[in-house]
């Protein structure tokens, strides 16, 4: 640490270096505004009146020491991580188990290649009109409600003051004063039109960001694009393996190996654990592809043959 050392000045020129070397002014720790690689903090923001001294330590540029504050969140990251994985997981899980099922009916080489690509353009298909179709209710709905929130304030000054007392109720209950909170409402209605309002109350009363409305384009091309990058990983342990055995070997390797992948990149995206998001999804691929293959066996074992030769 360096020495501290004293140096005489007026006050008034105390008080003008307190202002640019303070410790919470940014400008204390730059040195392209001083021209130095070292500035001086003081320890007082005055001078006491029995000696017109004021004492500088030196100031460090290297704060390696210093504490890091803030915090990052990962829960914004939710809906277009839902709907990423929920994708990739499925057709991971559905093309690798509808594989399995094939295998473990003694089907060809064809059929099961067959199997798993109808499995995939099925299920990425379904996938996003299904997506496409909850986001573009849940858009409808929220569009919806706007246009209903802004007709409670066409209707005349006393809806719009049950408006203006609805809201002050929600900061209140958040825990502002019953006068704070009507003063904040005011303020807010003051100064925004009718659209800006409408948005404040959307997002305060239903938790709805306007400018960030639902789309369910969106939604559904990332769902089928999600769908088919999960389900091309165990077709391709099946394109490439020739023996049915190693067929069997490579598919559930692969799938058990990349859904432990999705768990692990899920869980840290969202951070969250990695370890026990990726053993609880390889569990859950591994019943469904040992569940089908089981009911593959049993068909070929009840109806014989006939099965994979046709």
């Amino acid at each position: 640490m360096p020495i501290p050392h004293k140096t005489p000045v007026r006050r008034g020129i105390a008080g003008f270096l307190s202002f640019y070397f303070d410790s919470s002014s940014p400008s204390a720790m730059s040195p392209s505004l001083f021209g130095s690689q070292q500035q001086f903090l003081p320890l007082k923001s005055s001078v006491d009146d029995k000696d017109d001294q004021v004492v500088f330590l030196e100031a460090d540029d290297d704060r390696s020491d210093k504490p890091e504050f803030g915090h990052e969140h990962y829960s914004q990251r939710g809906p277009w991580l839902r709907a990423a994985l929920l994708g990739a997981n499925d057709g991971l899980i559905s093309t690798a188990s509808l594989i399995m099922g094939a295998a473990g009916a003694d089907s060809t080489r064809n059929v099961i290649l067959l199997t798993g690509l109808a499995g995939l353009v099925a299920g990425a298909l379904s996938m996003a009109c299904g997506e496409f179709v909850s986001i573009a209710g849940q858009r409808d709905a929220e569009v919806a409600d706007m246009r209903r929130e802004k007709a409670e304030f066409l209707k005349g000054e006393e809806y719009a003051q049950r408006e203006l007392e609805e809201l002050a109720g929600i900061y209140e209950a958040r825990g502002l004063s019953s006068r704070l909170a009507m003063e904040v409402a005011k303020e807010l209605h003051e100064k925004n039109d009718l659209d800006g309002i409408v948005k404040i109350h959307m997002r305060d009363e239903l938790a709805i960001d306007t400018d960030d409305l639902s789309n369910p384009w969106l939604a559904a091309i990332v769902s089928a694009l999600s769908f088919s990058m999960g389900a091309l990983l165990p077709l391709l342990g099946a394109l490439i393996a020739q023996d049915p055995k190693t067929r069997i070997v490579y598919v559930v390797a692969i799938a058990t190996i990349s859904l432990g992948a999705f768990g692990m990149i899920g869980a840290k995206v969202g951070g969250a654990p990695q370890l026990p998001a990726a053993i609880r999804v390889m569990i859950g691929g591994l019943i469904a592809m040992i569940g089908t293959y089981g009911i593959g066996v049993v068909f070929t074992t009840v109806n014989g043959n006939d099965v994979a030769a046709s």
